[in-house]
């Protein structure tokens, strides 16, 4: 897999500097999808961005997504004719945009698209993570067709859970992006 074919999903308001993604993308040379807005996040743009983005890798590509990237992942495959464009996607810490609190906040999110994707795909949850319970994450998880795996209590699998560059989620990606 190049490196470049390797695509970072940050979610609501993008990955910070200390955030294993953004080490990641410095030492691995992986490519963030940027968006316009990460304040503002409209479902169909990011949906939008990433089918741009994937059109323009010269392989499949394997997705790394964060929080509401997960979100993304599963938006873009309920849309995209262009789903053999994905080998595989690491889905880390799913947001739930459907939580009476973020709903206002994260408006074009709802509903969630719960269709299986049509790659393979690990889901890695909390036991304690503040935007999505464990149970919600085991279910997108079941809906999505991804294997599960239980973090333990790791908060948001964010820079705050004090992962460094998580060396147990490069053993992940190089397991689905050799698979």
């Amino acid at each position: 897999m190049k490196p470049h074919n390797v695509l970072i999903l940050p979610g609501w308001q993008n990955s910070g500097p200390d955030h294993w993604q953004s080490l990641w993308e410095a030492e691995h040379g992986y490519r963030r999808v940027d968006q316009h807005d990460w304040m503002r996040p409209r479902r169909g743009d990011w949906i939008a961005q990433l089918e741009e983005v994937l059109l323009a890798c010269d392989e499949p590509a394997v997705l790394v997504a964060h929080s509401l990237g997960c979100l993304h992942v599963a938006a873009w495959a309920a849309h995209s004719k262009n789903r053999a464009l994905v080998k595989a996607a690491l889905l880390v810490a799913p947001g739930d945009a459907e939580r009476e609190e973020m709903r206002p906040l994260l408006p074009s999110w709802s509903p969630i698209h719960m269709q299986t994707l049509p790659f393979a795909s690990v889901l890695v949850g909390s036991r304690d993570d503040p935007y999505c319970s464990f149970e919600r994450a085991q279910a997108f998880a079941a809906a999505w067709g991804s294997r599960f795996i239980d973090r333990g209590r790791a908060g948001h699998i964010n820079a705050e859970s004090g992962l460094g560059d998580w060396a147990e989620g490069q053993e992940l990606l190089a397991e689905l992006a050799g698979g």
